[in-house]
């Protein structure tokens, strides 16, 4: 679960957009370049831990970037998983503590 102002954050898809007119790769004044391997133009993101942030509750690894909390804590808590920014009131479930 992820907030409204925590959306922008997130990573966008490596390969490209096909529909040319919409596509996030048709902007003009980017530093994309065309057959560019995005993988390998990251030069300080370490491949082999891309995620090295843990949980803040259940101190498990997390499988977002930039992210503070787990998807399973942030769901069981209404919590955005990035900034922790309270979404829903969860003080009516009943969910099991697994």
């Amino acid at each position: 679960m992820v907030c409204k102002k925590c959306e922008k954050k997130l990573s966008k898809v490596i390969c490209p957009d096909k529909w040319k007119d919409g596509s996030r790769n048709t902007a003009v004044g980017t530093d994309r370049k065309l057959s560019e391997n995005k993988l390998l133009s990251k030069p300080g993101k370490n491949r082999f831990k891309p995620y090295e942030n843990k949980c803040k509750i259940c101190k498990s690894r997390v499988h977002q970037e930039h992210a503070h909390y787990c998807q399973g804590c942030a769901y069981k808590q209404g919590i955005c998983a990035m900034c922790g920014k309270q979404i829903l009131d969860t003080s009516m479930y009943k969910q099991s503590s697994k």
